[in-house]
């Protein structure tokens, strides 16, 4: 049962280098097919991202961001939670929150990231498509999930 402590709260720049460290440390601990020459692209892109342009929200345990989510037009765009935090139902809470109040029925995963598939399969998603590349034209294959029930 997620803690009371955990806040969802409405990203703000103050929160950018902790939601680039959190990101940092889930992408080591789950992505291990990403080659470290994109990794390092990747997050050189996210340290000149503008998160604003995201309704973005931040998973905050007494002012530490542990957790984020970014979404546009019904989509999760990006869910990243520190490891550490991971196993305690705080990514479903995440989930939750995006459906319930943000009205997202879309998200993206990469084909090589069982563990994801699994919990948005576990949230209510399904895979409807899948790519032979990522949107940068990397090979990294995705499936394209939305909520049961969506159009």
């Amino acid at each position: 049962m997620p803690s009371s402590s955990f806040k969802i709260k409405k990203y703000h720049s103050k929160y950018k280098d902790q939601i680039i460290l959190v990101w940092e440390k889930s992408v080591l601990a789950t992505h291990h097919f990403l080659s470290r020459a994109d990794f390092i692209e990747i997050k050189a892109l996210l340290v000149t991202y503008d998160f604003e342009i995201l309704a973005m929200f931040c998973l905050i345990d007494d002012e530490k961001v542990i957790g984020f989510i970014g979404i546009y037009q019904h989509k999760i765009e990006m869910l990243f939670l520190d490891p550490e935090y991971t196993g305690k139902g705080l990514g479903r809470q995440l989930i939750e929150f995006a459906i319930t109040k943000l009205g997202v029925t879309l998200v993206d995963v990469n084909e090589q990231n069982t563990n994801a598939k699994i919990f948005y399969e576990k949230a209510g998603f399904e895979v409807y498509e899948k790519t032979e590349k990522d949107d940068f034209g990397k090979n990294y294959p995705l499936l394209r999930m939305k909520l049961t029930g969506s159009k």
